[in-house]
């Protein structure tokens, strides 16, 4: 498996590598956001690994480039700025994880793991989800609500999947975070709930009849 790690701190590359070497994978580095743009559009990587702040292009402009470029390959981030919003700013911007610095290399090496694993799983094509009068294609990303397509962001889709294969299931903040983002929840944070109103202003709020519904002190539940 081959690897793409965007990142200028010496010693942070020197770790990570060393890591993922020691767990069979190939590693190509880049110290600024340019030289990883280029790298990402030449060659084919299982997982690219990337910072925030970086010289040359920073994290965020990084990605929405290499996703309006057609790159499919799962992104993580790894950076210092953890709070709600940057984690916000990052998942919009179209990476699939995120995780804080410091890290252990053993979650590290499991988030990689998880990427990896859900890229190569191969959906049946035309599988759509519905639920009363919304469906959501999962080949090719279309949302409908009655008559009327909805734009969702990566992201958001991910989160009506999961509350479409659970219909009817209350479901935890943890577990959305988990089954979403595998991530364990902070309480600290509040992207969850952030990513919930998101997904309720696009399929509920211009709809007499809601979707989502909170279940105080227990989760959210698709019913």
């Amino acid at each position: 498996m081959r690897l793409l790690l965007i990142e200028d701190d010496f010693k942070t590359v020197q770790l990570v590598k060393q890591g993922l070497e020691e767990n069979f994978y190939e590693v190509d580095i880049a110290y600024d956001g340019l030289i990883g743009k280029q790298l990402a559009l030449r060659n084919k990587y299982a997982v690219i690994i990337t910072d925030i702040i970086l010289p040359g292009i920073n994290g965020h402009m990084l990605i929405r480039e290499l996703r309006e470029a057609g790159i499919k390959a799962p992104i993580l981030i790894l950076s210092a700025m953890g709070d709600t919003n940057d984690r916000v700013a990052g998942f919009d911007a179209g990476a699939d994880q995120y995780l804080v610095k410091p890290f252990s290399f053993l979650e590290l090496l499991a988030r990689i793991r998880s990427l990896i694993k859900r890229s190569s799983e191969v959906q049946m094509t035309h599988d759509v989800l519905k639920f009363e009068d919304l469906e959501a294609n999962l080949d090719t990303k279309c949302v409908k609500r009655g008559n009327e397509v909805i734009e969702l962001t990566a992201q958001e889709f991910k989160l009506l999947e999961y509350f479409l294969r659970n219909q009817g299931r209350v479901l935890s903040k943890a577990q959305i975070a988990e089954k979403v983002w595998d991530v364990d929840f902070d309480r600290r944070t509040n992207y969850v709930e952030v990513y919930i109103n998101y997904l309720r202003k696009k399929i509920d709020k211009n709809f007499e009849r809601k979707l989502i519904h909170t279940v105080f002190g227990m989760g959210y539940v698709l019913r």
